[in-house]
């Protein structure tokens, strides 16, 4: 096999050229996973209407089953009502929805109470909540907030923002070419000015899986405070907040076949109730006066307005589905298998740059990539035209593109509804590529 894991770089634009690797354990253990059927693609409404697409662009949104989409369309047809704003039965059933959804949220994360779990827009909400809300309450000028130039946009303005208004410093931690977080890098950039370390768990454009725990153990030893973004792990793996040792953790419902709108907050209670409200007006008070206004007690402190409830109910079914429908081993066992196969594919195309590892097991369900000579926008607007929808562009992660050496990539992002049929029909679209680019 050929490694990349161990390139060296002096000015960290470009990898080196690659060396054989004999000896690659990694590849050992392959997935035995059959992936020519699909048990549940069938349960997704959307497939059945567009059965000629092949969807890969899961990173981005995933399809929502049909138990989603009838809980949603239940809630309104049922208990239609706005909670926490009526003494009537409708609006007590959907106040119980409500916090139904919460507790079956805590006990996924495996978080200590319900009332930790705060409901948002989305994972961008959720950490400029933590951002703007708590932020400002434990850093001084010169401390320092330390993120990977990994980040999603939305884990990494709001520390832009907040380290400017706030005095204190943004460092980031630089990994290899193929993703991985050296000891090195870390221990150089970790220390006892840092104050807050933010870490997405998996990489939207690398599919590579950051060592959160260890890094929470790291920012813990000096007082600091560790928060996850987990937009792209939650819908792929079992997480615990308390074994990663996160003090915030964060994700998105559109992204585990929930719907869109509506986004999660886990906090430690203690760093919630010392949070000022992000957002105010209703609901979130216990009293106002003409002068001045009482906060709510935790969660609803930071639930203003009306809330997404037939979109909770709907979040609700969906997380159902994913654990105790599908259910994490079998989600793992599926992506690993159509990503093995996909990487074993794409390795043999000799126009094809991999960005990252080049070992299938390093990557979560996203490989990206690039075509020689063809810009990545072009690939993902002919392959549309074959019924492929991949995701092309910086993925909301420009400063990694910009270390890595590119503006842009391709990106195919898998979940375990996609099929072999589904990656074929993608690996042909790109085998024609070249000829209707005219490269052959």
């Amino acid at each position: 096999m050929i490694d990349t894991e161990h390139v060296k770089c002096d000015t960290c634009t470009a990898p080196e050229p690659m060396e054989l690797d004999a000896s690659d354990e990694a590849s050992r253990g392959w997935p035995t996973v059959d992936i020519e059927t699909n048990p549940y693609k069938a349960q997704f409404p959307l497939f059945q209407q567009h059965p000629e697409i092949a969807f890969l662009d899961s990173a981005a949104t995933a399809q929502r089953p049909a138990c989603v989409l009838d809980a949603e369309r239940d809630f309104y047809q049922r208990m239609n009502a706005n909670p926490l704003r009526g003494l009537y039965s409708l609006s007590v059933e959907a106040t119980e929805a409500i916090a139904k959804v919460r507790q079956q949220i805590a006990d996924l994360i495996g978080a200590p109470q319900a009332n930790e779990v705060v409901f948002t827009r989305n994972t961008s909400e959720s950490l400029n909540l933590v951002a703007e809300s708590f932020a400002p309450t434990v850093l001084e000028p010169g401390d320092e907030v330390v993120i990977t130039i990994m980040e999603h946009h939305s884990n990494l303005i709001p520390w832009q923002q907040v380290c400017r208004e706030t005095g204190a410093k943004l460092v980031y931690l630089y990994p290899t070419k193929t993703g991985q977080l050296t000891t090195e890098e870390v221990l150089a950039k970790v220390g006892p000015k840092t104050k807050i370390l933010a870490v997405g768990q998996v990489s939207n454009v690398l599919g590579v899986e950051n060592p959160v725990k260890n890094l929470g153990k790291l920012v813990h030893k000096y007082g600091g405070y560790l928060v996850v973004d987990g937009a792209q792990s939650l819908p792929h793996m079992p997480v615990d907040v308390a074994d990663l040792g996160a003090d915030f953790f964060a994700f998105s419902a559109h992204k585990a076949m929930g719907p869109m709108g509506i986004g999660v907050l886990w906090g430690k209670m203690d760093l919630l109730n010392a949070m000022p409200p992000m957002l105010t007006g209703g609901e979130m008070i216990d009293s106002v006066t003409e002068q001045d206004a009482v906060w709510a007690p935790v969660p609803e402190k930071f639930e203003a307005g009306t809330q997404d409830a037939a979109g909770i109910f709907a979040t609700g079914a969906a997380l159902d589905y994913l654990v105790n429908t599908v259910g994490y081993e079998n989600i793992q066992a599926r992506e690993q298998a159509l990503v093995h196969y996909l990487m074993g594919e794409l390795m043999q195309l000799d126009f094809v740059q991999i960005i990252g590892s080049i070992y299938w097991d390093n990557h979560h369900g996203v490989v990206s990539f690039n075509v020689k000579g063809i810009h990545p926008h072009d690939v993902a607007s002919i392959m549309d035209m074959d019924g492929v929808c991949i995701r092309a562009g910086h993925h909301c992660a420009q400063p990694l593109l910009q270390y890595l050496g590119t503006a842009s990539t391709t990106r195919v992002s898998l979940a375990f509804y996609n099929t072999e049929d589904e990656i074929r029909a993608f690996l042909e679209s790109l085998g024609g590529l070249r000829r209707k680019m005219g490269y052959e």
